[in-house]
Order: structure tokens, then C-alpha cells, then sequence
């Protein structure tokens, strides 16, 4: 056989069985707007007991919590100083939850249609409009302090004349306006790394899962940021206002035109703030939404929107043929926080050394929210699980189960 028959012979065989293989490859389905077709488990490949495993495991470990927002929020966080509800609650539904399978729905359960405040999760929709303000230049680099790109803000609805008890104060928010956070940066306030200090909304940081230790409340010295990671929804919306002063608009209409229509989102979702979180914004009243539920507000949204966004998580930012988020920001996100390397952005979770789930790859993550609302994302399976109202313990445990679906 010669050299050059040899080769041409290599080249034909390997050629069918590259043509072969992408023949084979299941292309992942993005679902058009109002419409997602689903399969079967079986059709999919997948072991329809695990399924149902899956499903009645989820059923089985509801949260305990009271399905009454408002009850819920008072026999938890509204146990905290200055505690008191500023946004709205509505009744959670029953536990709920989608498998999605190369884009294609395998299950279901509960009331995926049902709008739910979805607590937290709604931080990565607030990391994502900051990240489309990277990726269109409005904000240069994640490095800036975010002090140079917010300047004094007017609050709405102040009173028309001063009392001569308000002579001499501010009449204007200044959010970074402290030696403390003039340091701050963009990156440090999506990893909850700042240490932001200030009131906002009402709500002091220290207030928000205090100190056991009350003398540390008002006293304390602040750390450089970046170097201590803690979860303050203070800090968040903090970071909401600065988005919401860089963009010069609502961010819930940034959201939907940049993100949720482009992905075939329902028209049913709302991104809400608080009653006392409304801002004058070139000559309108504009509110500044909540990046979660903390005090009530924040994102109320269906499990089938929840899956969209985490089929364009599990897409690196593309949809499609569109590339919506960029790769380069989802890579960010997805970068471990030095101080917490479970967190990459907000509130994008991230499985290092398996720490969090035990049961899945260090290569998963997941958009957490309280309740427990989770949007797992598996890129080594190609799957997204939408799982509401399942108590936390219970987490790993669901995950377990839909990875033995996989299993030959």
C-alpha cells in the first residue's frame, strides 16, 4: 500500500466517521417564544424510574416555611433590626420544578406556569444588566471604582419645603461618597467582597444578618474590599442603584429588551423594588429595584423563564446564533471569589471541589435564591434543573437523583 493510498484511505474513514458522530450529536434546542417542545425521558436516553425519582423527591422535601410570603418573611428576616417589609409578598405556590434535557423539556411537577418570588435568584439578573453595562462600554472595566461613575442622587418625594431640623444635611444620595467606599470597585460589589458601608432604603448594612456581636454593628473597623466575603442585600441594592444610575433606565426594561425577549421569555414576569426605593432620574420617577426578596420585592417570575435563563447560562451567554451575554462575562462570573470560591458573581454558585453538592462535578453551578429556588446548570450533561420550594438539606439529594437518570 502506498504512502499516499494510506493516507487518502485515513482521511475517507476518519471523514465518515466525523460526519457520523455530528449526524448523531444532538444540537442543543433553544425554545421559541411560546412555545418548548418536550420529550420523554426514554426518547432522551435517560432512565425514566430516576426521573420520577427525582420528581418525588422534590414533592417529599417541600420547605417548611409557611407558603405566606409575609409569614414567612416576619418568623425570618423580619426578626432583624429595622426588619420591616418595604416591598411586596405574594403566596407561594406548591413545590415546582422543570428537567431540561439539550433544551428539551424531559419534566415537570407542581406549577410551572406559576409567577413566584424567586428571592435571590434575582441577583443574577442584576449581575447580568451590569454585565451587558461591561460588554457595551458604559462601564470600562470591573476594576473602576464604581464612585467615578455615580454621581449624587436625588431621592423622589422628598418634602417640597425643609424643616429647619433638615438645614444642613444632604438633600442627595451619595453612595460611594465615604473614604471606604470611594475604594470600592464593580468586582467587589458582584462578589460581595466591598464591605460597602451606609443606609439605604431604610436599611443600614450592619442590620442586614447582623453580628451576634452588637458593639460591631456601628464601631467597627471596615475591611479592604475584596478581601472579606458577606452576603448583605444592602450592598446588592446599592449596586442596583449604580446600575440603574449607569444604564439612565428602568432595569427591568434594560432586562427584558436585552435579555428576556431575546430569549423567548413570557410577558408575565416582574422585576420590583420597594415603596420608598424610587429615585428622579432625568426628570422621572423611576424605582430602583431589589436584587431579591429580602424585605419583599425583587423578581417574581415563572419556572419556565427560569429555565430560559439557565439554558443561556448553560450556553456561555448565547442564544442561538446570538451572542447576548458574552462569553467573556459569563467566564467572569464564573471565576471564584478569593475570599468564598463557591461564589463567582452574583448569585452565580459555583461547585468548587464539589464542596456545595457533593453528588455533581466540580463543573456544575447553580442561580440560588431563598426558598430553596435553584437553577441548576450542568454543562457535563447538558442539562438545566429548575427546582422551587425545596428545603436546602434536600439539595444535593435532588441532584443526585437526576444524575443517576444518566447512568447506562
Amino acid at each position: 500500500m502506498s504512502k499516499k493510498f494510506f493516507q487518502q484511505f485515513i482521511i475517507v474513514v476518519f471523514g465518515v466517521n466525523i460526519v457520523f458522530a455530528q449526524k448523531n450529536k444532538q444540537e442543543l434546542y433553544f425554545p421559541p417564544a411560546n412555545n418548548w417542545l418536550t420529550k420523554s425521558p426514554t426518547e432522551m436516553g435517560l432512565n425514566p424510574t430516576k426521573i420520577q425519582e427525582t420528581i418525588n423527591f422534590a414533592k417529599e422535601n417541600e420547605v417548611k416555611n409557611p407558603r405566606n410570603m409575609e409569614i414567612s418573611h416576619y418568623q425570618s428576616f423580619g426578626k432583624e433590626p429595622f426588619g420591616v417589609a418595604i416591598g411586596p409578598f405574594a403566596d407561594r405556590g406548591e413545590p415546582t420544578g422543570l428537567i431540561i434535557y439539550k433544551g428539551f423539556i424531559v419534566a415537570s411537577w407542581g406549577e410551572p406556569s406559576r409567577c413566584d418570588i424567586t428571592h435571590s435568584v434575582t441577583k443574577s439578573f442584576l449581575s447580568s444588566v451590569v454585565g451587558l453595562a461591561v460588554d457595551r462600554g458604559l462601564i470600562k472595566s470591573v476594576q473602576d471604582t464604581v464612585a467615578a461613575y455615580i454621581p449624587p442622587i436625588e431621592i423622589y418625594g422628598q418634602a417640597v419645603n425643609r424643616s429647619a431640623d433638615d438645614f444642613g444635611k444632604s438633600e442627595m444620595l451619595r453612595l460611594f461618597d465615604t473614604p471606604h467606599n470611594k475604594t470600592i470597585t464593580w468586582d467587589a460589589m458582584l462578589r460581595q467582597t466591598s464591605d460597602w458601608e451606609g443606609t439605604l432604603w431604610g436599611k443600614p448594612d450592619w442590620a442586614d444578618r447582623p453580628d451576634k456581636d452588637a458593639s460591631q454593628w456601628l464601631n467597627r473597623a471596615r475591611n479592604k474590599q475584596g478581601s472579606v466575603y458577606e452576603y448583605n442585600d444592602v450592598r446588592v441594592n446599592a449596586l442596583s442603584l449604580a446600575a440603574l444610575s449607569v444604564w439612565r433606565k428602568p432595569l427591568p426594561q434594560v432586562l427584558k429588551e436585552n435579555i428576556m425577549d431575546k430569549i423567548g421569555a413570557s410577558n408575565t414576569w416582574r422585576w420590583t423594588g420597594y415603596r420608598n426605593s424610587w429615585v428622579v432620574l432625568d426628570g422621572q420617577a423611576v424605582q430602583s429595584v431589589s436584587g431579591g426578596g429580602h424585605w419583599g420585592g425583587g423578581m417574581f417570575i415563572n419556572a419556565y423563564d427560569m429555565g430560559r435563563f439557565g439554558l443561556l447560562s448553560l450556553n456561555k451567554g448565547r442564544w442561538k446564533d446570538q451572542q447576548i451575554l458574552s462569553e467573556n462575562w459569563v467566564n467572569q462570573a464564573l471565576t471564584p471569589t478569593p475570599a468564598q470560591p463557591t461564589y463567582g458573581y452574583m448569585n452565580w454558585f459555583l461547585n468548587t471541589n464539589q464542596k456545595l453538592l457533593p453528588s455533581a462535578s466540580a463543573n456544575v453551578f447553580y442561580h440560588l435564591g431563598n426558598g430553596t429556588n435553584m437553577i441548576y446548570i450542568d454543562p457535563d450533561h447538558e442539562l438545566v434543573m429548575v427546582v422551587r420550594w425545596l428545603a436546602t438539606d434536600a439539595m444535593d439529594g435532588v441532584v443526585k437523583r437526576v444524575l443517576e437518570a444518566f447512568k447506562k
